[in-house]
């Protein structure tokens, strides 16, 4: 038999949790036609001898809802081996959209996820209204893979109850009946499901909560009846408490999760991060998920696989120096100039002897504000952080975070977590990966533009967790695998795609993982607008292959685009 493409000789991890084993991969018209020893011909092969091949990891929270109607490719997701992104998470979203709420929904998106208006307002071409309509411009366009979308709560409520909804009035039964019909008709157009946002750190750039942040539980239950009745879909949650703001939220938020799953027959997944007033709290919220499931309910902890934290430096959006008049009345210069400018003796003199006169509070956080590093270190000590450092070299450490901010033509970064990293130490990220209801993600690809940078956490899993990491246990492979492809792909209901089987999709990654390696991230000014983000890349990703075509080579995109929507079947 000839097949479009043989891969060969590879070192096999297929998404399972099998162990690795060496073996060959066919791929016909888009899907893996055999796999193990393959005999016949091709139209291609590709030597894969010393190669780690992969499914496609599958992505459940982006939020490339507005760069999908201008960017192929999905940069940074499309480096780290990313075939499949789920987006339309935490509530916010650009459908449905009424023609006088566009700038309401950008200001949303801009305050909740740090992407710039600026570049939403001039990339965004409005071509809808409704939710549907909103799938069929998107899948008027094609992609470096494959996306799918969640309908979000912020826009429908909007729609519904215009100001009211805005402004978190509560609902009536006719808001909610008309929320609901407008999910329902969401979710048989294509929609892997809904989203909603309860935490108070999600706010429009304006300040005010996203709509339905304090939704009552008749509205919750209501728009929950649309996914029964439809028959499919996940219910995504960034509950209150998320960000740590209410250590005995998340406990309450869980038991109406467990309660509303257990009604309507669905999935519920929900953020999950270590926060430092509570910091065992995630390990009871990860046992009550499971003893849901003699309730009848299927609650799924969605956790981050590192610390979650602010990246630190001049081009960021949050900066120590940045309320110092000295500093502040330089940010009109030219970067380079104003780099310059801080280098002066006498500018450096007062800004921080206005620093030491009342310190930021990133100043007051030196213990736990550590050097990126090349490559990027997100697991560090104590001993790492500036404040150690000073120490050691006996120098001021205000004055130290000022001068090496300079570093690198004045682009060096610092990372400074804030969730997930209490001790300063991963062991209960891996403890909260290694859990049966556990569910990787919370990566944001395409948000928090001036201030995060984790969509790359594929690569960071095969890089730290299973090859690197020194201070603790790592994670085998084949499981790093699972969860990144299989696991997250059952998830949202795309059982067509995350293992490497006879009849999925042909989603595949070919790695160098001796050599695979996460650059330190890097801010770009290339968004609509000249708007700017921060971007990490890989390198060892020797090709990524969507439907069998290969849309990555080298580490480079080819330009192939066979990506497109993913509508729910």
């Amino acid at each position: 038999m000839a097949y479009d493409l043989i891969i060969r000789d590879g070192t096999l991890v297929d998404g399972t949790g099998a162990p690795p084993v060496r073996g060959d991969v066919a791929v016909e018209a888009g899907r893996i036609a055999a796999v193990g020893e393959v005999s016949g011909l091709a139209k291609r092969t590709i030597d894969a001898a010393g190669l780690t091949v992969t499914p496609g990891f599958v992505d459940i929270h982006t939020h490339y809802d507005g760069q999908a109607t201008w960017d192929p490719q999905l940069a940074p997701s499309c480096y780290h081996g990313v075939t499949t992104v789920v987006m339309g998470n935490c509530g916010v979203g650009f459908a449905p959209v009424r023609p006088d709420q566009h700038d309401f929904l950008i200001q949303l998106m801009e305050g909740v996820e740090d992407i710039p208006g600026t570049a939403l307002h001039e990339g965004i071409q409005w071509s809808w209204e409704s939710f549907p309509e909103y799938l069929d411009a998107l899948e008027s366009r094609r992609f470096s893979m494959d996306i799918g979308t969640q309908v979000p709560h912020g826009a429908v409520r909007a729609y519904v109850m215009g100001e009211r909804g805005a402004n978190n009035e509560a609902a009536t039964a006719e808001d909610i009946a008309a929320m609901t019909d407008i999910v329902r008709e969401g979710l048989r157009a294509g929609a892997l499901g809904f989203s909603t946002s309860r935490t108070e750190a999600h706010r429009a750039i304006t300040g005010e909560p996203v709509p339905g942040t304090y939704a009552a539980s008749d509205e919750l239950f209501g728009i929950g009846q649309a996914l029964k009745e439809v028959g499919r879909g996940i219910f995504e949650v960034a509950g209150a408490g998320a960000a740590g703001e209410d250590v005995i939220a998340p406990k309450e938020e869980l038991r109406w999760m467990r309660a509303l799953s257990a009604e309507i027959g669905r999935p519920v997944t929900f953020a999950m991060l270590q926060v430092d007033p509570a910091p065992t709290l995630w390990r009871e919220l990860l046992e009550l998920s499971a003893q849901a499931v003699g309730e009848g309910a299927q609650v799924f902890p969605q956790v981050a696989g590192r610390p979650f934290g602010l990246l630190i430096g001049h081009q960021t959006n949050i900066h120590p120096f940045m309320d110092y008049a000295a500093y502040s009345e330089l940010l009109s210069l030219p970067f380079d100039e104003r780099m310059r400018r801080l280098r002066d003796p006498e500018v450096r003199r007062r800004i921080l002897d206005a620093a030491r006169a009342a310190p930021s509070p990133l100043l007051t956080a030196l213990n736990r504000t550590f050097p990126m590093g090349d490559p990027p270190n997100y697991e560090p000590g104590y001993e790492d952080s500036l404040e150690a450092i000073a120490a050691r070299d006996g120098v001021d450490a205000f004055a130290l975070f000022y001068d090496r901010l300079l570093d690198r033509e004045g682009k060096e970064l610092f990372l400074v977590p804030i969730l997930n990293y209490t001790d300063l130490i991963a062991d209960p990220i891996r403890e909260m990966m290694l859990h049966p209801r556990a569910a990787l993600g919370l990566g944001d690809g395409g948000a928090h533009c001036g201030t995060i940078c984790d969509a790359s956490i594929q690569t960071f899993m095969l890089t730290h967790w299973v090859r690197d990491r020194t201070r603790g246990e790592r994670i085998a492979l084949e499981l790093a695998v699972k969860r990144m492809s299989h696991d997250t792909a059952q998830l949202y209901g795309l059982h067509d795609r995350g293992a490497i089987e006879v009849g999925k999709k042909a989603d595949l990654n070919l790695i160098d993982l001796e050599r695979l390696r996460l650059e330190p991230p890097e801010m770009l000014y290339d968004l609509p607008a000249g708007g700017k983000r921060f971007m990490q890349r890989a390198r060892g990703y020797r090709a990524t292959l969507v439907g069998g075509v290969m849309t990555m080579e080298n580490d480079e995109p080819t330009g192939a685009l066979p990506g497109s929507l993913i509508r729910a079947a």
